[in-house]
């Protein structure tokens, strides 16, 4: 006679996390927004810039002194339209809000925050420690700060273009432009910092890892 196996209780699936509270999105939103602010501090003093529309921004205020905060803010507004069609109007007013909070702190925080001597490799490894961590909590809270990854998937729906091969395109063009308004080893740092910002991404936000809401 074969020995009779016990039996293995049948594996269930987890149950699905309960959603997110406005006052959660609220912190979440407040908190993320003031990582990235203080990473733009630390941008700011070592003259880097990052990617997207955030890296515009940037280009417009090192080349003539405009107003970082109001550029980023407008900068995205054409963003909005096509967040609402693709991502529903939750995510779009959520992004809308993280935006607008970073263009605040992107005008408030240099008059609060005075930086001494910061190494600049040190500033680079910060800013994107810092804006990968906000990012993260954004992303979390199903919002973003707006910008090309909007644009990117929505070509790559309606175009069939490649996405991320897009978003390289565009970031490239944002280093390259950065070389006629920063000094290049401001643009070194800044892609050094970039790839620290996407290791941060890359370890912490994967499918499945993270389920709320």
């Amino acid at each position: 006679m074969k020995p009779t196996q016990a039996a293995t209780p049948t594996s269930r699936p987890a149950p699905a996390p309960p959603p997110h509270r406005w006052t959660d999105d609220a912190q979440g939103l407040f908190t993320g927004t003031l990582l990235v602010g203080v990473a733009t501090v630390l941008y700011r003093h070592a003259h880097m810039l990052t990617g997207g529309t955030f890296g515009v921004a940037f280009l417009l205020n090192y080349a003539t002194g405009w107003r970082l905060g109001l550029m980023f803010f407008l900068v995205n507004l054409p963003f909005y339209w096509l967040a609402w069609r693709r991502m529903g109007r939750a995510f779009t007013l959520k992004t809308l809000t993280a935006v607008t909070m970073l263009s605040l702190w992107s005008e408030l925080l240099p008059r609060w925050l005075q930086l001494g001597e910061v190494q600049p490799l040190l500033a680079a490894v910060l800013a994107g420690v810092l804006t990968g961590t906000g990012m993260l909590m954004l992303f979390r809270h199903r919002a973003s700060l707006g910008g090309f990854n909007v644009l990117v998937l929505y070509l790559q729906e309606t175009r069939g273009w490649s996405a991320g091969l897009l978003q390289m395109m565009l970031d490239a063009t944002i280093v390259v432009l950065a070389l006629f308004v920063v000094p290049w080893q401001a643009v070194l740092l800044s892609v050094f910092s970039a790839l620290v910002l996407n290791a941060v991404l890359a370890v912490n936000h994967r499918p499945g890892r993270y389920m709320a809401a």
